[in-house]
């Protein structure tokens, strides 16, 4: 059950940021603080973190630039779900205890919630800071993603918690934004 909780939390970081938590799990693993079945193991080798790194890199530059920002949440509205996918799949002993296509399913589902969820609110953000709280919100953005990504690997009850706790304030938030557009008009 556990090893479900760490899918979940994996799967929601990717949504932030898609190579952010695979470079975790790719380090966490190559140092045995996570364990992962074939064929995902090869995540571990050195080449592979090489590669999550430079990606990871390009990726938070590039996404504290207003209007590359949009392009690049684009580009990667496939990227983020399919890293979502991989990561709830691969996390220790989910392939084997539930079917591969369900993992691959709700990582899918979960870390496309997530980008839909940011892709919709960075525009509001450029909108209303000019695109100077960009940068900000970016930031905050890849240390969510890290921070949860660290606790499905090391603490997955705590990811949990923490994972759905943001999506009932995201859900909120919508709700009221709704309202407020309602009684305005």
């Amino acid at each position: 059950m556990v090893d479900v909780f760490s899918a979940f939390g994996l799967s929601a970081s990717a949504g932030l940021n898609a190579y952010l938590p695979l470079l975790i799990v790719a380090v966490c693993t190559r140092l045995g603080l996570f364990e992962l079945n074939p064929p995902f193991d090869v995540m571990g080798s050195w080449w592979v973190i090489g590669t999550l790194a430079v990606l990871t890199l390009i990726e938070v530059l590039v996404d504290k630039i207003p209007a590359v920002d949009t392009a690049n949440d684009v580009i990667n509205t496939v990227i983020r779900p399919a890293a979502g996918a991989v990561l709830f799949a691969a996390s220790a002993n989910v392939v084997t205890e539930l079917s591969p296509v369900l993992s691959l399913v709700l990582g899918l589902l979960v870390a496309g919630g997530v980008h839909a969820a940011k892709t919709m609110a960075r525009p509001a953000v450029t909108v209303t800071t000019a695109g100077l709280g960009n940068p900000v919100v970016s930031t905050i953005e890849d240390v969510l993603s890290a921070v949860t990504a660290l606790l499905a690997v090391l603490l997955p009850w705590l990811a949990a918690i923490i994972a759905l706790t943001g999506i009932v304030m995201f859900l909120r938030w919508r709700i009221r934004r709704a309202e407020r557009r309602a009684a305005a008009h």
